[in-house]
């Protein structure tokens, strides 16, 4: 195997791309990621890193615009995912200036798909997810995801992350896109605090109605 991994361009007699195989392997080792559509409203929420204390937090992001009406999370390398935001953002600029319209989110998708998977495939989900323990997000998304609209859509994005976090509303990271704005807008974390708490609530007060009143002895 030791021959066919050092290019991107060797394949192995199995057909295997080893360096892409293993840039994959490194998304699925990576901080967890979810989105989430809804009827009026897109959600992409991220699991993060604690920041240091003097680091500016918003030069860690991992939820970026591509143009005015997409985004993009990225899972893994964030070095490697910056390479792939600066062609996608250039190819959004260079679709705008050619033919004086804003790309499409299947055009841009088909565009990286080109650039990051062998066989260029690519699908549209209402729900899904990557990163680490992308397999029990997905599998709780599967159990509850429901076509809502608005708060309720971001609600479900967090608790599907709340899944694997364990710290909280202080490592996640949130953005939302409406129908009606149609512009990314990144969640400050007391919004976030405020939205785990009232999960939070839900969830003590849904194991309190199982228990059901206690009877006197």
């Amino acid at each position: 195997m030791a021959r066919y991994d050092r290019a991107i361009t060797v394949f192995s007699p199995d057909g295997h791309l080893f360096q892409v195989e293993y840039a994959l392997e490194a998304v699925r080792k990576g901080n967890a990621a979810v989105g989430v559509r809804g009827t009026d409203t897109v959600v992409l929420a991220v699991e993060k890193k604690s920041t240091p204390k003097l680091q500016d937090s918003r030069s860690a992001r991992k939820i970026v615009s591509l143009d005015n009406h997409v985004a993009l999370a990225c899972a893994g390398l964030k070095a490697d995912a910056r390479v792939l935001i600066n062609k996608a953002r250039i190819e959004c600029q260079s679709h705008r200036l050619t033919l004086e319209d804003p790309v499409t989110v299947e055009y841009i998708t088909r565009y990286i798909a080109g650039l990051t998977d062998p066989s260029g495939t690519f699908s549209a989900w209402k729900a899904n997810s990557t990163g680490r323990n992308s397999n029990s997000i997905r599998e709780f998304l599967e159990k509850n995801y429901k076509e809502t609209s608005g708060q309720e859509t971001v609600k479900l994005a967090i608790r599907a992350l709340l899944e694997v976090v364990e710290s909280g509303g202080k490592n996640i990271e949130v953005a939302v896109m409406t129908r009606e704005e149609s512009r990314l807008r990144q969640l400050e974390e007391a919004e976030i605090d405020a939205i785990v708490a009232e999960i939070e609530a839900e969830k003590a007060a849904a194991g309190a109605a199982k228990k059901g009143p206690q009877k006197d002895t």
